[in-house]
């Protein structure tokens, strides 16, 4: 079962859905691991070839609470996209965790944190900033975030920006202080900060963040003191995971990595002793 849902975050109404468990997993008093899915520059909650419808249906059907939303000024959500900067964009996903875990049936312990592109840097920096965020799935992270939007929106984008005040880019206004906010983080410099599980998912064939980002983010992550880190590399996948069986892949492995929060525990508990 899925349905619309609208969340206050500073006098605006950010849209998302939420996707429910079949109803035997509901029954009783048990609580249920949540996922919360960012998308990314420019997206909204459908995703590219409905990429988040998709992953949270799968998701739901495994037994996972999922909320996909929204950010201001994307999809149905109010506002304008480009007066809201990284700092906005993690306040926005507070407001959601916020949201879901007022919800009885949310198990605070398994809060997982779902971005793909920029939405992965802003989960991470979210889960650095709110330790309610238990793991981390990050699918094509950005990983610099201010160079790698430059390469996307190009460098004529961004001097307009500057000189005029906002610039248009597929008919979003951005303005100068929406790129001051990517060049102030550094996610590569966050990840020590980040005390839970991490998964990293990146295709060889994405030409719009390089997949040399996730294995520089898992040496990073592997640094830490706590938390484990997987990766999964899709052979040829593109940005989008555009190619049906490419989602398949990238479904099983995240479906499986959440399906796995127990084992790990154990075994971390285990390694530990």
């Amino acid at each position: 079962m899925e349905r619309s849902l609208t969340i206050k975050y500073e006098g605006l109404t950010l849209a998302g859905t939420i996707h429910y468990p079949p109803q035997e997993e509901c029954r009783g008093d048990r609580k249920l691991p949540l996922v919360i899915i960012n998308h990314g520059f420019v997206g909204n909650r459908i995703g590219v070839d409905r990429l988040f419808v998709l992953a949270a249906r799968s998701f739901a059907s495994q037994g996972n609470l999922v909320i996909r939303f929204d950010f201001a000024g994307c999809g149905e959500s109010e506002g304008v996209y480009g007066e809201h900067g990284l700092d906005s964009m993690i306040e926005q996903t507070r407001a959601v965790l916020d949201y879901a875990l007022g919800l009885d049936i949310v198990d605070p312990l398994r809060v997982t944190l779902l971005g793909h592109s920029l939405g992965g840097s802003v989960a991470l920096l979210t889960g650095v900033r709110d330790r309610r965020v238990k793991s981390l799935a990050l699918w094509s992270p950005v990983g610099y975030p201010f160079n790698d939007i430059l390469r996307i929106v190009g460098r004529k984008t961004y001097d307009e920006a500057v000189t005029k005040g906002e610039s248009d880019y597929l008919g979003y206004a951005i303005t100068p202080a929406f790129f001051d906010a990517l060049m102030k983080h550094q996610p590569f410099q966050e990840t020590q900060k980040f005390p839970g599980d991490v998964l990293l998912v990146h295709g060889t064939g994405d030409e719009t963040i390089p997949v040399d980002y996730t294995f520089l983010l898992e040496k990073t992550f592997w640094l830490r003191g706590e938390g484990r880190c997987e990766k999964t590399i899709l052979f040829q996948a593109d940005h989008t995971y555009s190619q049906g069986a490419h989602k398949k892949e990238l479904f099983k492995a995240t479906a499986d990595w959440l399906g796995g929060f127990e084992q790990r525990q154990r075994d971390w508990q285990h390694w530990s002793i």
